[in-house]
C-alpha cells in the first residue's frame, strides 16, 4: 500500500475577511510517487487549497479551519512553517515574489545555504539543477534581469535543489513559451520518476499538462471537489466544460464530428488515443462538409514600423534587428515567439519606454518617435505582463479609475466606464476590495480593465490571458473582439497558441530579434520549421488531421477555427 503524505478529511476553510467559506468538505489525499493535477476555474478554491498544503494557511492567511488536514499524519495547524517546507517545495505562479538571491546562482542555492551544505557540494548541486532547467548560462544574472519564462525556471531550480517529499507547482506554465512549457511538463515528469516524490500541479491548461500522464485529476468548482478521477474518465465526460475549463482542442473537434471521446479510447492524450475507422470517416466527413471562410478584405495601415533596431546598453546585445511591420486598423494581431525573442522589447519601443538605435515608426500617418510616453499613451494602451508593475492604488475601483481621473474625466462618466470594464473582466463584485486581496490572475484582470476603461485606438496586451481560466479568458477575449469590430486595433503578445488560433486575424513570429513569419495563425502552427525555430507548439488539431489521414492539416485547422467563430461563438 502506498504511503499517504497529504490528506484532507471533511476539510473546510473560511478567510477572516470573508462572509462565506472558500473550501467546503474537501476529501483529498496524495500518496508518495503520485502525480496529481488540480484544475478548475478562477475563484474555485485551487489557490486556497495550495496555501493549505504548503502552510501559508494558517501561518500567513488567517481564517477558520474545519475538519482535518495532515502532512505525514500530523495536523498542518500543529506544524511549523519550517517543518512543512521540509516536506513540501512550492514553485509559485508569481516568480518575482519567490526570489531571495541577488543572482540566479544565489537564489537556487538559498535552501542549501540554510542547510549549511559544504560549498563545493552546493556549487555542484546548483550547477546540475540549473543545467537541468536550461538556466545554466544565466547564473550571474539578477533574477529580475531574465525573461518571464526564465524566472519560472529559476524558481523551479530553487525547489528542485532541495530534497522534499512533495513538489507543488502553482500554474507552472503561466509565463513559459509553448515549447518551454512542453519541456517543463517533461522535466516535471522526469523529476517525479527519478525522485519518487509526489507531484501536485495546479494548472487550468489541462491539455498542456496532459502532454505527460498524470495519475489523477482533481477538478474543483465553487470551493468543492467536483470529481477526483483518471484523465480518461475526466475527458470522457463534460466535467471540464461544465466548470468553465477548456477541453483539449482535439476532444472538441472530435465532438463536432460526432465522435465520442469515451474512456475505452483513452482520450487523455491524442497520441495514445484509439481512433477507429468509423471515427476517422466521421472526422473526414465533417472536414469535407465544413466550409472555410477566409477574410481577405483590405485594411488601412494604423502603425508602420520600418527597420527598427535596438540593443540594451548594458550588454550591447542586439534585441531587435531591423524590424519592419505594418499593423492595420481594426485587426487583432498576435505576436508570438520564444522567451527573449524581442516581443516585449518591441512593445516598449512602440510605447516610448525604450528609444531605438535606428528606424522609424508612424501612427496614422504621423511620425510617432518624437512623441512623449504620455502622448503615445493617448493612442496606444499597454498592459504589462506582470500586473504588480502597473498597480499603484490600494482599492480596485480606484486603480481602474486612476487613468481617467488623471485625464480630468467627469466622475459620472468615470463611473460608467469603470463599471463596464470591471464587469467585462469579472471584477465588478470585487470593486470595493483592496488589490492586495487578489490572486495574480485577478490582478491581471484589474490592469486590463484599467486600460480598457480609457479607450485607446490601439491596445497592446502582454500575455493578456496568463493565469485566466477559460470562462474569464473567453469573456476578456470576446470583449477585445468587440473592440476590434468597432475599429480598435488589438495587439497581443502571447504564448497561448489557443488564443492565437481562436482570435487572431494574423500572427507575427519573432525569433532572435527578427521577424521570421507573418501569416494566418493556422498556417504558422502547421509549419514545423517555424514552430521549431520559434519555440511554438503544433496544435493538436493538426495532429488529429494527420491521424485521420487528412493531408492538408492547415486547412483542417482553419475550418475548425471558422466553425467555432461562425457556428459556435456566434450563437453563444
Amino acid at each position: 500500500m502506498s504511503e499517504t503524505i497529504i490528506e484532507f478529511k471533511k476539510f473546510g476553510f473560511q478567510y477572516k475577511a470573508q462572509a462565506k467559506p472558500t473550501l467546503y468538505d474537501i476529501d483529498f489525499a496524495v500518496s508518495k510517487g503520485e502525480k496529481v493535477l488540480i484544475a478548475g476555474p478562477s475563484g474555485c478554491g485551487k489557490s486556497t487549497l495550495v496555501h493549505c498544503i504548503n502552510g501559508l494557511i494558517p501561518f500567513s492567511y488567517k481564517g477558520d479551519m474545519t475538519g482535518s488536514a495532515t502532512i505525514n499524519g500530523k495536523e498542518i495547524r500543529k506544524l511549523s512553517l519550517f517543518k512543512i517546507a521540509r516536506t513540501v517545495g512550492t514553485v509559485l505562479q508569481d516568480s518575482d515574489s519567490q526570489f531571495v538571491g541577488m543572482t540566479v546562482a544565489e537564489d537556487i542555492a538559498f535552501a542549501l545555504e540554510n542547510d549549511c551544505i559544504p560549498q563545493k557540494e552546493m556549487k555542484d548541486r546548483v550547477q546540475k539543477v540549473a543545467d537541468m532547467v536550461n538556466i545554466g548560462d544565466f547564473m550571474s544574472h539578477a533574477p529580475s534581469e531574465v525573461s518571464g519564462g526564465q524566472k519560472q525556471r529559476v524558481s523551479l531550480a530553487g525547489v528542485m535543489v532541495d530534497d522534499v517529499d512533495v513538489l507543488l507547482f502553482d500554474e507552472p506554465l503561466a509565463n513559459l513559451d509553448p515549447a518551454t512549457g512542453k519541456q517543463a511538463i517533461e522535466l516535471i515528469d522526469e523529476i517525479q520518476k527519478k525522485t519518487g516524490a509526489a507531484v501536485i500541479i495546479v494548472e487550468h491548461r489541462v491539455e498542456d499538462v496532459l502532454h505527460r500522464y498524470v495519475d489523477r485529476v482533481v477538478l474543483m468548482n465553487e470551493g468543492r471537489i467536483v470529481t477526483d478521477t483518471t484523465p480518461d474518465k475526466l475527458l470522457a465526460g463534460h466535467f471540464l466544460r461544465d466548470c468553465g475549463v477548456r477541453e483539449p482542442l482535439y476532444v472538441t473537434a472530435l465532438e463536432y464530428a460526432g465522435v465520442s471521446a469515451s474512456e475505452d479510447k483513452h482520450p487523455w492524450n491524442l497520441e495514445s488515443m484509439v481512433i477507429d475507422t468509423k471515427d476517422t470517416e466521421l472526422v473526414r466527413r465533417w472536414y469535407k462538409d465544413t466550409p472555410s471562410s477566409i477574410d481577405i478584405s483590405d485594411r488601412d495601415v494604423l502603425m508602420s514600423v520600418k527597420d527598427i533596431s535596438f540593443s540594451y546598453e548594458k550588454n550591447k546585445k542586439t534585441v531587435l534587428d531591423n524590424i519592419s511591420l505594418d499593423i492595420y486598423k481594426g485587426e487583432m494581431l498576435a505576436i508570438v515567439g520564444t522567451n527573449g525573442a524581442g516581443k516585449t522589447t518591441f512593445s516598449k519601443v512602440v510605447c516610448g519606454f525604450e528609444k531605438p538605435a535606428s528606424g522609424s515608426i508612424t501612427f496614422d500617418g504621423q511620425d510617432f518617435l518624437p512623441k512623449s510616453i504620455k502622448e503615445r499613451a493617448d493612442h496606444v494602451g499597454y498592459v504589462l505582463q506582470n500586473p504588480n508593475q502597473m498597480i499603484s492604488q490600494v482599492m480596485i475601483y480606484d486603480e481602474v479609475a486612476f487613468g481617467l481621473r488623471n485625464r480630468k474625466v467627469p466622475e459620472d462618466e468615470i463611473q460608467k466606464k469603470v463599471e463596464e470594464a470591471l464587469k467585462v473582466c469579472g471584477l465588478w463584485k470585487m470593486r470595493n476590495w483592496p488589490v492586495s486581496a487578489l490572486s495574480f490572475g485577478q490582478k491581471k484582470r484589474v490592469t486590463i480593465a484599467s486600460i480598457l476603461s480609457m479607450g485607446p485606438e490601439m491596445i497592446i496586451l502582454d500575455e493578456p490571458t496568463a493565469g485566466q481560466d477559460y470562462r474569464h479568458y473567453t469573456d476578456i477575449m470576446e470583449f477585445l473582439k468587440k473592440l476590434r469590430d468597432s475599429g480598435i486595433t488589438i495587439v497581443m503578445i502571447t504564448h497561448d497558441m489557443h488564443l492565437m488560433l481562436e482570435y487572431a486575424d494574423r500572427a507575427v513570429v519573432f525569433s532572435h530579434g527578427r521577424i521570421i513569419a507573418d501569416d494566418r495563425p493556422a498556417k504558422i502552427l502547421t509549419d514545423r520549421e517555424i514552430v521549431d525555430k520559434a519555440s511554438l507548439k503544433e496544435t493538436s488539431l493538426y495532429n488529429l488531421a494527420l491521424k485521420c489521414g487528412i493531408e492538408d492539416g492547415t486547412s483542417f485547422v482553419q475550418r475548425f477555427i471558422d466553425y467555432e467563430r461562425n457556428e459556435v461563438r456566434s450563437h453563444d
